[in-house]
């Protein structure tokens, strides 16, 4: 059952593809992507001319996106032009191309050698053109004419590297299919790598990332020593502008204290000199008693002495 869900999702995909395939056929278009979100339906439209996808004003989106809702069913529609990179070696662009200057009447061999010439100009690696159908004109039998340059891969999984596309022009004479496959610069096949050369390739870059690492760890442990370094440098010279606030707040606290102690010292001076004086005035006087008293007490022991002579002579 859920097979039908994704049959059917991939049906109304080719749909779509088919209806925007004819109303931007002048603005090269050249696939779309679908991707649903909670909210909206993203549609990425890729075109080789953004401005005619545009419109006027916008009014070419506005309608591309109203029949998108109603007529395919798509919830919450969102478009997107993006400009299709390296439109020169893109097959889809390239074949569309070469379909509308057939129609217009342009020569099926001019077209088809211009078209080779400027794709290898472009710088891809092979091109394959194969055109069938009526080539010869009015009376003429349809034939196939196949114009090819460089290398290409037609046989197994390898051709899925190859840009691929097909289209038909419908001239006066007759339809014309058109077949073109492009190898694009860049692509590497598997036949094509050189075992000696990869692996010398590999040990190239092994090497170069070892370095680059041995390099990372020697740039990171130098900048942690420059880190340090700098940290010391800051802690010297904070410990350095510390010392000096100190050593100016010890100076200036210096000179208000050492003028406070002169003045409380020549407040005291005069003080001590007044105490000084009372004190040896003091010692003085206690001097004087002490001698007033000794002899006090000589005369004392002089009296007495001279009473007990007396009493020895009676």
């Amino acid at each position: 059952m859920i097979e039908r869900v994704f049959i059917k999702q991939g049906m109304r995909q080719i749909e779509i593809e088919h209806y925007l395939k004819k109303e931007l056929n002048r603005a090269g278009f050249t696939g779309l992507e679908i991707v649903k979100t909670p909210l909206v339906t993203r549609i990425v439209l890729q075109v080789t001319r953004p401005g005619l996808a545009i419109g006027k004003e916008g009014q070419n989106i506005k309608k591309l996106t109203g029949v998108l809702g109603n007529m395919f069913g798509v919830d919450n529609p969102q478009l997107e032009i993006q400009e299709t990179p390296q439109s020169d070696l893109n097959s889809t662009a390239i074949v569309n191309k070469m379909a509308s200057l057939l129609e217009r009447g342009y020569s099926w061999r001019s077209v088809a050698f211009r078209t080779v010439r400027d794709v290898m100009g472009a710088g891809a690696q092979g091109i394959e053109l194969v055109l069938s159908g009526k080539l010869a004109g009015k009376g003429g039998r349809k034939r196939k004419q196949r114009v090819a340059e460089g290398y290409m891969k037609k046989v197994g999984d390898q051709t899925s590297l190859v840009d691929y596309a097909k289209a038909s022009a419908y001239p006066k004479a007759g339809a014309i299919g058109i077949k073109l496959r492009i190898i694009r610069p860049g692509v590497v096949f598997p036949d094509k790598i050189d075992i000696k050369e990869a692996i010398a390739k590999k040990q190239q870059a092994e090497e170069k990332t070892e370095e680059e690492k041995v390099g990372t760890v020697e740039t990171a442990e130098e900048e942690k020593i420059e880190k340090k370094i700098a940290k010391k440098e800051k802690a010297g010279n904070k410990e350095e502008t510390k010392k000096d606030e100190k050593k100016t707040a010890k100076k200036v606290e210096k000179k208000p204290v050492e003028k406070k102690e002169k003045k409380v010292k020549e407040e005291e001076n005069p003080k001590k000199e007044k105490k000084d004086k009372t004190e040896k005035k003091e010692e003085v006087k206690d001097d004087k008693a002490n001698k007033n008293d000794e002899a006090k007490e000589a005369k004392i022991e002089e009296k007495k002495a001279k009473g007990e002579k007396e009493k020895k002579k009676e």
